[in-house]
C-alpha cells in the first residue's frame, strides 16, 4: 500500500473515497457500467479480472482505500499543508498535499447536476476554510479545510462569477459578475447577501492591505474602480492609461498586492504588459512587457519575484503555448520567461516549500495529448510546479487533473 500512494507519472493512482478519479481503477476495469474504462487492461499479459473482482477493489477505494490495520492516507493530520485545483469541466475540486504533491481528495462543488465550472478558490487567511465561486453557478460555497466539509454557501444568483477577494478579518467576500456588472457581498458567517450595480464588464479584485478599500478592474477598459468598503455606493474612477500610453485599451484582467501593499500590479491582457502602479496615489511607474494574454499572478515573500501566466503565449515549439513571467517587483524589471505547460492559467505560490504551483488548461486540441482520459468532458489539463531557488520546473512532476 505504500507503493501505491507514491503515486506514478502521471501522479496518484488511487484517490481515497473516488474510484471515479482513481487512475488504478480506469486500467482494471473491463465493465463500462462500473464507470471509465482505459486500455491496456491490467494487469498485463494475464486474463482481466473479473466483475466480481473488480467491484471488490472499487468499493474498497470508495471507503477510503484503508490498510489493513483500517487507516486511510492523509486522515492522520487533518491540518497539514494542501493546495487546491478547481476542475471546471465536472464541479470538482482536487486537494493536494504539499508535501507529496499528490492528489489526497477530490470533493464535489456546486448544487446542480448541469456544470457550474468552479473557477476560483482562496483560502482563508486563518486556513480555516477555503470558497469557491462558479462561472455558471448561482451560489459561492464555503468548505473546511480539515475534512473538506460544506460549510454553507450564499445564493448570489445567476452570473459569470471569475473571481472574488476575501476581507482579512475573515468576515467578508466580494465577488465579481462580469457579464452582469455587478459586485456581491457576502457575509460569511450568514451569508446574506448585498450587491453594488453597475459596472462595465468588471473582473479583477483586490482589497488593500489594510482591507479597507477595494479595487477592481475593467476588463475591457483601462481603468480601475476604487470603493471604501464602509461605503460601497461612494466609488472613484482611476485611469491605468498614464505615464505609459497604450495603443487601445489595457483589458485589465488581474490586480494583484505586493506583500508589503506599498504597490499593485495588473495584469494587461491588450498589451501584453504588467503595470507597477503606487498604492499611496496609483500612480503608474512602470510598465514591464510579458509574453502574450497575461492573467493570473503571485508573489513569492522570499524571493522578490512576482510570477504572471501569459496563456497564450507564442513558442518557437508548437507543441508548446503560454510561459510563465517572472518580474523582480522590487525593481519592477523583467526576470526570465519560464515554460510550464500548455496553456498555463492557475498560479499560486507555496512559500513553505519554496514552490509555484501552477495548472496548465491544455484545453487546445493542439496542445499535448493527455497521458489518459477522465469521466469529465474535454481534455485533461496538468499540474506542474516551478523551484524558487532555481527558477527552473521541479523535475519529474506532471498531475493530470481532469478538464
Amino acid at each position: 500500500m505504500g507503493k501505491m500512494f507514491e503515486g506514478g507519472r502521471g501522479g496518484a493512482t488511487v484517490i481515497p473515497f473516488r474510484s471515479d478519479f482513481s487512475t488504478l481503477f480506469y486500467y482494471i476495469n473491463t465493465d463500462s457500467t462500473l464507470g471509465l474504462t482505459l486500455e491496456p487492461t491490467m494487469p498485463p499479459n494475464v486474463a482481466p479480472l473479473s466483475q466480481a473482482e473488480v467491484l471488490i477493489i472499487k468499493n474498497w477505494i470508495d471507503q477510503g482505500a484503508p490498510n489493513e490495520d483500517g487507516f486511510i492516507k492523509f486522515s492522520d493530520n487533518p491540518s497539514h499543508k494542501k493546495f487546491y485545483v478547481a476542475n471546471q469541466g465536472c464541479d470538482v475540486v482536487t486537494i493536494f498535499d504539499a508535501n507529496s504533491k499528490l492528489a489526497m481528495r477530490v470533493k464535489d462543488v456546486g448544487v446542480t447536476p448541469s456544470t457550474e465550472s468552479p473557477h476560483m478558490i482562496k483560502v482563508s487567511e486563518d486556513n480555516q476554510f477555503w470558497y469557491t465561486c462558479f462561472l455558471g453557478g448561482t451560489t459561492f460555497q464555503k468548505y473546511s479545510t480539515n475534512d473538506n466539509t460544506f460549510i454553507g454557501e450564499a445564493q448570489i444568483g445567476a452570473g459569470s462569477w471569475n473571481t472574488f477577494a476575501l476581507s482579512p478579518d475573515g468576515m467578508t467576500a466580494y465577488l465579481i459578475d462580469f457579464n452582469g456588472g455587478k459586485i456581491a457581498i457576502v457575509n460569511l458567517l450568514t451569508f446574506s447577501v448585498s450587491f453594488v450595480p453597475g459596472l462595465n464588464f468588471p473582473h479583477g479584485v483586490a482589497l488593500n492591505i489594510a482591507g479597507d478599500t477595494l479595487y477592481v478592474s475593467e476588463q475591457l477598459g483601462s481603468a480601475l474602480i476604487k470603493f471604501p468598503v464602509n461605503d460601497l455606493s461612494n466609488n472613484e474612477t482611476v485611469s491605468m492609461i498614464q505615464n505609459f500610453p497604450a495603443s487601445g485599451n489595457l483589458q485589465i484582467h488581474e490586480i494583484a498586492f505586493t506583500p508589503d501593499g506599498t504597490k499593485y500590479f495588473l495584469t494587461c491582457q491588450n498589451t501584453n504588459e504588467v503595470r507597477a502602479v503606487l498604492t499611496s496615489n496609483d500612480s503608474v511607474v512602470a510598465s514591464i512587457s510579458v509574453p502574450e494574454f497575461p492573467q493570473e499572478m503571485a508573489f513569492t515573500e522570499n524571493f522578490p519575484y512576482l510570477f504572471v501566466s501569459c496563456m497564450e503565449a507564442s513558442h518557437p515549439d508548437p507543441q508548446k503555448r503560454s510561459y510563465i513571467a517572472v518580474i523582480n517587483y522590487q525593481t519592477n524589471s523583467f526576470v526570465k520567461n519560464i515554460y510550464a505547460g500548455f496553456q498555463s492559467h492557475g498560479i499560486a505560490v507555496d512559500d513553505s516549500n519554496n514552490l509555484v504551483y501552477i495548472t496548465n488548461r491544455n484545453v487546445s486540441t493542439n496542445g499535448p495529448a493527455p497521458h489518459h482520459s477522465s469521466v469529465c468532458g474535454g481534455r485533461n489539463g496538468n499540474v506542474t510546479a516551478i523551484d524558487l531557488n532555481t527558477l527552473e520546473l521541479v523535475p519529474g512532476f506532471k498531475t493530470e487533473v481532469s478538464s
